[in-house]
């Protein structure tokens, strides 16, 4: 009888640690699947001061599904982290394109460019001489 009852402990010991790993085989690619919905790009934003900056990354941030972004003045590049669930590159450019500052994808409209405050007008050859000093 103690002999019964063991191998019985021991089964069920056995089998209680495959359903601890199947456990957590399953919760390792769970974790896997969550982390690649974020992507990371790095759009060309034309822009020339800090205003711009604040104007570019608010409006990619304003995008559903942007976590991130970041624009540089020197280089003019927006890097930026993303749910490729929910948005995509040409959604996050229109955005930017629609507070008046061209991508290499999408020109912004002459209204919205020109809806921009004058010392970021930064087609304009003086604005950007301007901001060289």
């Amino acid at each position: 009888m103690l002999l019964k009852k063991s191998s019985e402990e021991n089964f069920k010991n056995h089998n209680m640690k495959k359903y601890i790993i199947i456990l957590l085989v399953a919760m390792i690619g769970v974790t896997a699947t969550a982390q690649d919905k974020n992507a990371r790009a790095t759009i060309e934003v034309d822009g020339i001061c800090g205003m711009c900056k604040k104007r570019i990354e608010t409006a990619a941030i304003k995008t559903k599904g942007v976590k991130s972004a970041v624009w540089n003045v020197e280089t003019k590049e927006c890097s930026l982290i993303f749910d490729e669930r929910k948005t995509d590159l040409v959604i996050i450019s229109q955005s930017i394109a629609d507070v008046g500052h061209d991508t290499k994808e999408i020109k912004a409209t002459d209204e919205a460019y020109n809806s921009v405050h004058p010392c970021c007008l930064y087609r304009d050859e003086q604005v950007q001489k301007d901001h060289e000093n």
